[in-house]
């Protein structure tokens, strides 16, 4: 996804495209294959844009993932960190433990948990899958 993507999207949810909000995008994009937290988003974005604070972060990812071009997740500290959406194609995602790094995997075990929630008298609304482990630069590293 490019940054022009991005803030085509974000007008057309009535949103002004600001340089932070500018920063913030560019900062994501560099880093599509990593989730970052709050924070590595607000130290990343102020080299670009030095006026960017934390509540314009917070701001933006509320706007981000009510546009949903967010995906978020919660770290092995319990804390919330973000990327963009890789595609609009339904996928799940490798994440390293380690450094963060994402990659995307068009398996999804949906099929088989249907079932279940068949017998179970469930209706299944959504789910999510990420698979956890270590990319191969932190096995070599000695992660």
């Amino acid at each position: 996804m490019k940054i022009e993507d991005v803030l085509e999207l974000i007008r057309k949810e009535g949103y002004k495209v600001t340089n932070q909000r500018k920063a913030i995008i560019q900062v994501l994009i560099e880093n599509r294959d990593f989730l970052l937290s709050a924070e590595e988003l607000l130290e990343k974005s102020k080299l670009i844009y030095p006026k960017t604070n934390m509540s314009t972060i917070y701001r933006n990812i509320e706007i981000l993932s009510n546009a949903n071009i967010l995906f978020s997740d919660i770290d092995k500290n319990n804390i919330a960190i973000y990327k963009l959406i890789c595609s609009n194609n339904h996928h799940h995602h490798l994440i390293c433990k380690s450094c963060g790094r994402t990659e995307a995997i068009d398996y999804c075990p949906i099929k088989a948990i249907e079932e279940i929630t068949k017998e179970k008298n469930y209706i299944l609304l959504d789910h999510k899958f990420e698979i956890y482990g270590y990319c191969e630069d932190c096995q070599n590293k000695g992660t």
